[in-house]
C-alpha cells in the first residue's frame, strides 16, 4: 500500500505525489487517476480521525476525492500537495458531519443525533469526536480550520500558515484562541 507522498506506477517505480498533482493540475488525466488511487487510503484515515463511524468517514473520503478531482487545477504548488489535501479532507469531514446533522434535524427527530455519546453503545473516542465536531462547528471556520489542521491532522504551523495565507503568528494566535474556546465548550458539554 503506498504511503502518502508516493504512488506506484510500476512494480518498483515510485513517483512523488507533488509531481503527480502538478501533472494532474496541468490536465494529465492518467496522473489524476493515479493520484486519486494513491491518496484514497490516506484520505479515509484522515476522515476517520474526524468522524466516528466508518460509513461517515467513507462518505467524507469520497467527497474529498471528488473535491480533489474537481479542484486539482487550483493546486498551485505553494504548499505541498499533502498540505493542500489535508485542508480539503478536514473541511469535507466537517461538512459531512454538518450535513448529517442537518438531515437528522430536518427529519424532525429533535434532540441529539443518534450517534451522540451513549456509554452503552458508543466508545469514548467516538463520543469525544462527536463532541469535538459540535464544538468545532460552534467556534466557526476562522478558528476551526487552523486548529483542526494542527491538532487533528498534525500539520506544522508553517504549513498551515502557507495554506491559509496567514502570517504564522496569526495562525498560532487563532489556534490558541480556538483551543481555549473548544476547552470552554467541551467543559460546558460535560457539565
Amino acid at each position: 500500500m503506498p504511503r502518502l507522498g508516493t504512488v506506484p506506477s510500476g512494480p518498483d517505480d515510485l513517483h512523488d505525489l507533488d509531481g503527480l498533482a502538478r501533472a494532474a493540475a496541468d490536465g494529465d488525466r492518467a496522473a489524476l487517476d493515479r493520484l486519486l488511487v494513491a491518496i484514497r487510503p490516506d484520505v479515509l484515515r484522515m476522515s476517520a480521525r474526524f468522524l466516528p463511524n466508518r460509513e461517515d468517514a467513507e462518505e467524507a473520503c469520497q467527497d474529498t476525492l471528488l473535491a480533489v478531482a474537481r479542484g486539482i487545477t487550483r493546486f498551485d504548488g505553494r504548499a505541498t500537495f499533502r498540505t493542500w489535501l489535508h485542508r480539503i479532507a478536514a473541511n469535507r469531514s466537517r461538512s459531512t458531519y454538518q450535513a448529517l446533522r442537518r438531515r437528522f434535524e430536518a427529519e424532525g427527530r429533535g434532540g441529539p443525533m443518534p450517534d451522540a455519546p451513549d456509554p452503552r453503545r458508543t466508545s469514548v473516542v467516538a463520543g469525544t469526536r462527536l463532541d469535538l465536531l459540535d464544538a468545532l462547528e460552534a467556534i466557526g471556520p476562522e478558528f476551526a480550520e487552523p486548529v483542526a489542521l494542527r491538532d487533528i491532522l498534525g500539520l506544522p504551523y508553517r504549513e498551515i500558515s502557507l495554506l491559509l495565507e496567514l502570517p504564522e503568528g496569526t495562525v498560532k494566535s487563532r489556534i490558541h484562541q480556538a483551543r481555549r474556546r473548544l476547552r470552554d465548550r467541551l467543559t460546558d458539554s460535560l457539565a
